[in-house]
């Protein structure tokens, strides 16, 4: 049944492919053989395959021979799952934590956290604004635009030298109004793999204090770094200054749950009542948005977090994946020399995380999909974690070919 009636819909346009999704649709759709995927932000292991972590294994047999019924969660989530994320975030012996400082809840991925943070902000201050990195994962800028907020910049990557513009970085913040949100990268930045020194973050945290600024802290990488304690450095370092502050985080990666959507919020404050309050009003937030939280893929993580023999072997996992990842860039790095770079790509070797900001211009990001099936986003951010040694030498040769 067909009608001529106009509707409010005729007006709507076609919104723009998600520029990743839809390289991974490109991808997939290539009929090559010969190709490789270093769009998406997955980890893979050295056969090319999502992995399935022996802990997360282990832990849904469990599950399954225990037979639970698959009923609604609390608001926040379940709580083993929320205090095993303060654990994670601020340290067991955090003085945040038995102070009862933080609120937590269990989100949609860390995505959701940062939606629900930006959400939380927006209806408790007057004209938000937002700084983010120059660059920094696109979503960021997307999320708070559509919670309300301006968002601006500030100086973050060199591409010239292929380092933090700290300086200029830090004279940005300086000149910023009081209750100015800054959204950072705990660590392995994302998309350019390079963060801030400890001693970098201590200058960050005393500027953010100075100025009466609101940090919130996207840690969606923990242990991919240096280790789950050393990653979490610049949220540790905020909380024992006092400030109050947000974390977004998410277990996507570190426990290969990506379809799972597992992620939390936490928002430091300045004393358990405060606390108490802020949690109310996430919760209410959370109600009317999603109700409450799924149930599977939190009881993994909190069945984890909670038991010594499994969180054992869940750092054994996570310390393969990291100590696989860094392999990579250093064959990388090694493949691309020995077949004659005209670029030194050592800076590759010394980036954090999954990613690295490979530098490539427009045209050579064109040629290498469509003359070789290398696919990188437009922004030459690659995911380091999709290349093994059956496909690193190929990737590296085709990288040497697009620069003639």
């Amino acid at each position: 049944m067909s009608t001529s009636v106009s509707s409010v819909f005729d007006s709507i346009k076609m919104a723009p492919d998600d520029p990743i999704l839809g390289l991974n649709e490109a991808f997939k759709e290539d009929p090559r053989k010969e190709k490789v995927n270093l769009g998406i932000g997955v980890y893979c292991t050295e056969d090319g395959k999502v992995p399935l972590l022996s802990c997360v294994e282990k832990t849904e047999k469990q599950m399954a021979e225990k037979g639970d019924p698959h009923t609604y969660l609390p608001i926040s989530g379940i709580p083993d799952y929320d205090s095993g994320v303060q654990k994670l975030l601020f340290g067991p012996d955090s003085e945040v934590i038995k102070d009862k400082r933080a609120a937590t809840v269990q989100t949609l991925g860390g995505t959701g956290a940062l939606k629900e943070g930006a959400d939380f902000l927006h209806s408790i201050l007057d004209d938000p604004e937002v700084l983010v990195s120059t660059p920094t994962w696109g979503n960021h800028i997307a999320i708070f635009e559509h919670a309300g907020f301006k968002v601006g910049t500030y100086p973050y990557y060199d591409k010239a030298t292929g380092k933090i513009e700290f300086d200029k970085m830090i004279d940005c913040l300086q000149s910023l109004e009081p209750k100015t949100v800054i959204l950072m990268h705990a660590c392995c930045h994302n998309p350019t793999g390079v963060d801030p020194t400890q001693e970098q973050w201590d200058e960050i945290v005393q500027v953010c204090i100075e100025k009466d600024l609101i940090p919130f802290l996207d840690i969606a990488y923990q242990g991919f770094g240096k280790d789950l304690d050393s990653d979490a450095y610049a949220i540790r370092q905020f909380a024992d200054s006092g400030i109050r502050f947000i974390v977004a985080s998410s277990f996507s990666k570190n426990f290969s749950l990506y379809g799972e959507r597992v992620g939390a919020l936490t928002v430091v404050c300045k004393d358990e009542d405060e606390a108490k309050r802020v949690l109310s009003q996430i919760k209410s937030l959370v109600r009317a948005n999603y109700s409450n939280p799924p149930t599977h893929g939190a009881k993994i993580v909190a069945t984890v977090l909670n038991d010594p023999e499994l969180t054992e072997q869940w750092h054994k996992d996570l310390d393969e994946m990291r100590d696989r990842v860094k392999l990579m860039r250093k064959l990388l790095v090694e493949s691309l020399k020995k077949q004659g770079s005209k670029k030194d790509f050592s800076f590759i070797e010394n980036q954090n995380g999954m990613f690295s900001f490979s530098q490539l211009t427009p045209e050579q990001i064109e040629r290498l999909r469509k003359d070789y099936g290398v696919y990188v986003v437009k922004s030459s951010r690659i995911c380091v974690a999709s290349l093994n040694k059956n496909n690193v030498d190929y990737t590296a040769k085709a990288i040497c070919e697009v620069q003639e």
